[in-house]
């Protein structure tokens, strides 16, 4: 087996375990094969290990020193985004050296090609399904990008 394929093989198994984990009420899965070892946890169980440790004032919309956080009684809007659909190694580009397929302050439409993402030796095209103008591209050209994570942030026009 190469190195190539051992490594989609990995992040193929690790998609596996995330979509194994968010069908259950389990917060933490730990697995360990020899020396190797992956713990992958629900957002929800690292805010409540950082609130048992008291390492996130104002959680509770006060202050360490028990004093109202301001602005605590909402919670922050999150931005619609575009998502991967798969783990891979993220281009925002058709090819190196040229135009990227999206720029900050740009538009976008829905099924747009946005970016391709490299899994297993194959290029596969992403398109938008949110059309408005580009507000950040949380992606970085030539990384691993994970499924589900947020790769372009839009501004609904």
């Amino acid at each position: 087996m190469t190195s190539e394929s051992g490594d989609a093989s990995l992040l193929s198994l690790i998609d596996r375990l995330a979509a194994l984990l968010e069908r259950t009420d389990l917060t933490e899965l730990e697995v360990q094969h020899g020396s190797t070892g992956l713990v992958l946890r629900k957002p929800s169980a690292l805010v409540a290990a950082a609130v048992a440790a008291g390492a996130v004032p104002g959680i509770d919309g006060a202050s360490p020193s028990g004093q109202p956080v301001a602005g605590s009684d909402q919670a922050p809007a999150a931005r619609p985004s575009v998502k991967a659909p798969l783990s891979g190694i993220w281009y925002g580009s058709p090819a190196p050296g040229s135009a990227p397929y999206l720029s900050v302050g740009g538009e976008v439409a829905v099924g747009q090609v946005i970016g391709l993402i490299e899994a297993m030796k194959l290029f596969n095209e992403i398109k938008s399904d949110l059309a408005g103008r580009v507000v950040k591209i949380n992606a970085e050209n030539g990384k691993l990008v994970r499924a589900k994570q947020p790769l372009v942030e839009v501004e609904p026009l």
